[in-house]
C-alpha cells in the first residue's frame, strides 16, 4: 500500500509543477492575448474600476 501512496504523491507533485509552468506560460509570456483581455473584462487582474470601464467600452 505504501508504494501506491508514493506513486500517487509523485503524480500530485508532477501535476502541481506542470500547473505552475502552464500558469507562468499563459500569463507572463502572453501566450493568449485574449486571455488577458478576458481577465481585465472580469476585473480579476486589478481592482481599478476605470480600467474595467475602458475594457467594456473597447469591447462594444
Amino acid at each position: 500500500m505504501k508504494s501506491v501512496e508514493r506513486i500517487i504523491m509523485k503524480i500530485v507533485i508532477v501535476q502541481f509543477i506542470f500547473l505552475l509552468i502552464a500558469q507562468l506560460f499563459f500569463h507572463k509570456f502572453n501566450a493568449f492575448p485574449e486571455l488577458r483581455e478576458i481577465t481585465q473584462y472580469e476585473g480579476i487582474s486589478n481592482n481599478d474600476f476605470t480600467e474595467i470601464l475602458e475594457t467594456i467600452r473597447n469591447s462594444q
